[in-house]
């Protein structure tokens, strides 16, 4: 999914001959804070909710304004996965989408891009999650799928993340099945360290049952 293909079409841009009263009214009518300026269908540059409370007089053209224009912009032919980063890093509302030679092709709603990131991880599909934590060394996708389908199930979405104050490196699994109990515990049979894991309903599993085992010592 290219940039290009989720544009935002109902945000309007900016011109360099509008005042900042005018920028703020628009701002506030999208319920975004930050908005693209466009002369000659080219990207000025992106203006911010901020830059334009710190003004004065509201009347003032937002030409006087753009020397402090953000650059920040996505590729309309690159995926859109860089356009979340850069939403991400840079905590915008929006993000303006221009072509190779820097033409405005439109915008960006953030709201849009979780929408599509969501649609992109399976967020909205049936089945159990597990969490496992370990080393990215360890990782090996053709074991952690063979385990899987050692339990009639399969592995539909697969995400990792590595935490780099911590070291430690997460491969979230998404299951096409919500009873993963047998799951869970095959897991822990060969070592593997489960952080999280969540299905439609609570089931009996190991973790559960060393609970158990710990109480009923304790109770001793």
């Amino acid at each position: 999914m290219l940039n290009k293909e989720i544009i935002s079409v109902a945000i309007p841009s900016l011109h360099l001959n509008d005042p900042v009263a005018q920028a703020l009214d628009l701002m506030a009518d999208f319920h975004v804070t930050h908005l693209p300026v466009v002369t000659e269908d080219k990207l000025a540059g992106l203006v911010s909710e901020e830059d334009l409370l710190n003004v004065e007089d509201d009347s003032t053209l937002l030409s006087v304004l753009q020397p402090g224009f953000s650059a920040i912009v996505a590729h309309a032919e690159a995926f859109f996965f860089e356009a979340v980063q850069l939403v991400n890093e840079n905590g915008l509302t929006l993000i303006p989408v221009v072509a190779n030679d820097s033409e405005y092709t439109g915008a960006i709603i953030a709201t849009d891009l979780l929408k599509h990131l969501g649609r992109v991880c399976g967020v909205n599909d049936a089945g159990g999650i597990i969490v496992l934590e370990m080393e990215k060394v360890s990782f090996a996708f053709t074991e952690i799928s063979k385990l899987v389908e050692t339990n009639d199930a399969q592995i539909i979405q697969l995400n990792t993340y590595s935490d780099t104050p911590s070291g430690n490196f997460y491969v979230t699994l998404r299951i096409n099945k919500a009873e993963i109990s047998d799951i869970v515990a095959t897991f822990q049979r060969y070592e593997y360290q489960v952080k999280y894991y969540f299905g439609e309903e609570l089931y009996e599993n190991e973790l559960r049952n060393n609970y158990d085992h710990l109480m009923n010592y304790l109770n001793i």
